[in-house]
């Protein structure tokens, strides 16, 4: 089992790299996604926070 978990990780940090190094740009816009994806979540859960004390 461990060793699964360790090659599910190699194969997607291999992924990754080749990803970034043959197409940077493309890599650049998912990673903005990423974020605004979290950020949206944040204050989602801060307006839900802001909600629940008022």
């Amino acid at each position: 089992m461990v060793q699964t978990k360790k090659l599910a990780l190699y194969v997607i940090v291999v992924f990754v790299l080749y990803t970034i190094i043959t197409s940077p740009g493309r890599a650049a816009d998912l990673v903005q996604v990423g974020f605004e994806g979290i950020a949206s979540a944040a204050q989602g859960v801060g307006e839900f926070m802001s909600e629940l004390i008022q």
